[in-house]
């Protein structure tokens, strides 16, 4: 793959056979964005689990304490005094059974993030063929299946990210903008981190974080040191 110039200059930046620090990597990543729009700077961690098999799968969700510089869109799924808890959480979408087809035959995908009530999931799961392969079905596990709509939206908005494993067995993360100051990329970064350490499969035998790397939108890849985990 050929890179542009701007690429070229901002790899020039980075040592590919350094492993860096977490506070070198966010300071060194932040200078790599040179992009004239305001690049996310991502979270890339190969691990060592096989997806494959059900008791190594990793999926979860965390609030990120400086968000995600994303204004997130959130539809709901509930009925009865739900709607109204969502809508008045700041929901962008509420609704039930009425939003199938408009989702199904108009290809209606006004939204980021999809929670239900558990309720509601007999309606959602015909979705299934639709929100699925986009990784929108409402989970449990990441906190989008609950009667706590009002929390559920509050978190998802104030930067509450999924993580979950691809078929790579890669976790990829928004960490934040390049505009954030690196204590606030840092912060982020160490509440993705701890998060993913806490979620390591008790079935998992042998290294369980094979690398860590971070980048912006446009710029290239830096490795960051896994010895402290």
């Amino acid at each position: 793959m050929k890179h542009g110039k701007k690429y070229a200059e901002a790899a020039k930046l980075v040592d590919r056979a350094t492993y860096y620090e977490p506070e070198e990597a966010v300071a060194l990543v932040k200078k790599t964005a040179s992009a004239k729009f305001d690049e996310t700077i991502e979270l890339h961690i190969r691990t060592g689990c096989d997806g494959r098999h059900a008791e190594q799968q990793i999926r979860g969700a965390v609030v990120l304490p400086n968000g995600t510089g994303k204004t997130v869109r959130v539809l709901v799924f509930a009925k009865g005094d739900k709607l109204t808890e969502a809508e008045k959480a700041g929901a962008d979408h509420v609704g039930g059974e009425e939003l199938i087809p408009k989702i199904q035959n108009e290809g209606w995908l006004d939204f980021d993030v999809v929670v239900a009530t558990p309720d509601m999931m007999g309606v959602v799961g015909r979705l299934g063929k639709v929100l699925g392969p986009k990784g929108l079905m409402p989970n449990p596990k990441a906190g989008t299946v609950t009667m706590d709509v009002a929390k559920a939206v509050a978190d998802i908005k104030a930067g509450k990210i999924e993580y979950r494993l691809d078929k790579a067995n890669i976790v990829h993360v928004p960490v934040g903008k390049a505009s954030f100051t690196e204590e606030a990329l840092k912060a982020n970064y160490d509440a993705l981190m701890e998060a993913i350490i806490k979620a390591k499969p008790s079935a998992l035998k042998g290294q369980y974080l094979k690398s860590i790397t971070l980048s912006s939108t446009m710029g290239p890849g830096v490795r960051v040191s896994t010895a402290k985990y």
